[in-house]
């Protein structure tokens, strides 16, 4: 598998405007099912898709929910589908594809993508299997007035100035805990890990191959790096995703974060929040550790896919409601939603982090066929470290044990 036509970077710079074409909804009468995540960016999409051509349809549905990864695979199985269409990142692509479970896109994208960009095509083999329509990463997230409070000069860079920074602030009893991470028990611990053995110069695999590659100095070095993170978070923060992280900030109970750009816009927008909170609040590059150049983060996309395990006439009307909604004219309404891939985004300041962070040399998700099987051991391993129920040598093995164990009954291991 390679990843083709998507250079994130470049992507987040110099995207400019281009004239709407009228929305071509695909045949009549045919079922639109649509999968997602529930945050603002998949809100204007599939919104304006449904705006677009709920009329066309003879029926047009819209799920939205968090944790869809757990579902979709399970979802899509059955033919027919239970959805025509779900809403992927890089790893899910690479689930869903694991399982024969979705369709190239290559002529449905030659009669309904004329408004769509050569780098929104994810290109694996020669088949389109999905059309990206926003960027995303983790990145830091700061309130420059506590900061201020607490005599910290300057926005952070690295982790280590992170927690000087969070150690003045607690210092100072402005907060006991300053810091937000979505640290939720399962995915969010496993992809924790990934930033911060990324930023170290870690690889998941050894070369060429799916043998795992965690359990060594380097994995202990970001197991202490993030530890040294939490000792400042909130006590309950292995049952924290973005919701919480960002409810948190809202609320003014945190000063420092680790959290996705796609929260920038919500977080910016004032709803929910202060204008003490909104204008204080910098988007900012991930933090680089341990002296090295590489942020804590992982580079990500999401985009739409079909489902294989339906009829072709819903999967082309499907195709054509959603590519009604990528653009410029929904990205002129929703601009500040996400980092689109679309043209016509302006970047705002809701862009700065996630744009600082690609541009600070962030490395993408790995979009391989058994990196879901490492993250889930992750996930699920490294708790008792966080807990101090283990120590990180025994932690990575536990991570490697169970992965080997997967990837054997997957087929990926001999």
């Amino acid at each position: 598998m390679f990843l083709k036509n998507l250079a994130l970077a470049g992507a987040l710079a110099g995207l400019m405007g281009s004239a709407a074409i009228a929305a071509d909804c695909g045949p009549s009468g045919h079922s639109v099912r649509v999968l997602g995540s529930d945050f603002p960016a998949i809100q204007a999409v599939t919104g304006t898709a449904e705006t677009n051509c709920a009329a066309n349809a003879g029926e047009f549905t819209i799920t939205l929910r968090d944790n869809t990864r757990d579902l979709m695979n399970q979802a899509l199985t059955p033919n027919p589908a239970e959805y025509t269409s779900v809403i992927v990142a890089n790893s899910t692509l690479t689930q869903l594809m694991n399982d024969g479970l979705v369709r190239p896109l290559n002529d449905l994208v030659e009669k309904y993508g004329a408004n769509l960009r050569p780098n929104q095509l994810i290109t694996i083999d020669g088949d389109v299997m999905a059309v990206a329509f926003m960027a995303n990463s983790q990145h830091l997230f700061v309130r420059t007035d506590i900061l201020e409070q607490a005599g910290v000069e300057g926005i952070p860079s690295t982790v280590e100035e992170v927690v000087a920074a969070a150690e003045a602030i607690r210092a100072a009893g402005i907060m006991k805990h300053p810091l937000v991470m979505n640290m939720n028990v399962g995915w969010n611990v496993g992809e924790v890990f990934n930033l911060f053995y990324f930023a170290h110069g870690g690889e998941l695999f050894k070369p060429g191959s799916a043998e795992p590659n965690v359990n060594n100095e380097t994995g202990v070095a970001a197991l202490n790096s993030i530890k040294s993170l939490i000792e400042y978070a909130h006590p309950d923060h292995l049952s924290q995703a973005s919701n919480e992280t960002q409810g948190l900030w809202e609320a003014g109970q945190a000063a420092l974060g680790i959290m996705w750009g796609s929260r920038g816009g919500a977080i910016l927008d004032g709803e929910g929040s202060t204008d003490e909170i909104t204008s204080n609040t910098v988007l900012a590059a991930a933090p680089t550790v341990a002296g090295g150049a590489i942020p804590a983060a992982t580079l990500w996309w999401d985009g739409v896919t079909i489902a294989k395990n339906i009829p072709d006439e819903d999967a082309e009307a499907t195709f054509a409601a959603l590519a009604s909604a990528l653009t410029a004219d929904m990205v002129a309404e929703h601009n500040d939603d996400a980092i689109w891939l679309i043209e016509g985004f302006q970047p705002g300041p809701a862009a700065a982090g996630v744009s600082a962070t690609a541009a600070g040399g962030a490395k993408p998700y790995p979009m391989i066929p058994f990196v879901n099987l490492m993250h889930n051991a992750l996930g699920s391993e490294l708790v008792d470290f966080y807990k101090g129920d283990e120590t990180a040598e025994e932690a990575l093995a536990d991570v490697e044990a169970a992965y080997t164990t997967a990837a054997k009954e997957a087929g990926f291991l001999n």
